[in-house]
């Protein structure tokens, strides 16, 4: 399955199991297993850089098991075939995502105009409860 020019993964690293969909189809649906479980172990794979494989694994998704094996579900058409394509293509969109470093954060601090501007809320806000704790007298 290639993911792109440097990453190709191959065939024996993807384990596919087929189970009953659930969702529209009546009585077909029962019979037959269109559904698609896809696991690749993301942890143990030689094909996967090291850097592309340490993106990967410190996403928090819950597809992730703890052994680092990757589970994609796939169940959205009516037919095993279309499916499997789409787990398949699912997969390669989230390593596809962890190719690329993350950008690194360029810490800023507060213009002088948005501290006031916080400030000035703060106050206003403040005056408003205390306005509200403390009853006004009519006379």
């Amino acid at each position: 399955m290639r993911i792109s020019n440097a990453i190709d993964i191959p065939e024996s690293e993807l384990t596919e199991r087929f189970l009953r969909a659930d969702g529209p189809g009546g009585q077909h649906v029962n019979r037959t297993e269109s559904a698609v479980e896809l696991r690749f172990d993301v942890a143990h794979s030689p094909s996967l850089p090291d850097a592309v494989r340490a993106r990967v694994l410190a996403r928090h998704d819950r597809r992730l098991t703890d052994d680092g094996v990757l589970v994609i579900q796939a169940r959205r058409f009516r037919d095993q075939a279309r499916n499997r394509e789409d787990a398949r293509e699912r997969l390669a969109e989230i390593i596809r995502a962890s190719l690329t470093p993350p950008r690194k954060r360029v810490a800023t601090k507060p213009t002088r105009a948005s501290k006031e501007r916080r400030l000035a809320g703060k106050k206003l806000r403040g005056g408003v409860k205390r306005n509200r704790a403390r009853p006004q007298d009519d006379a």
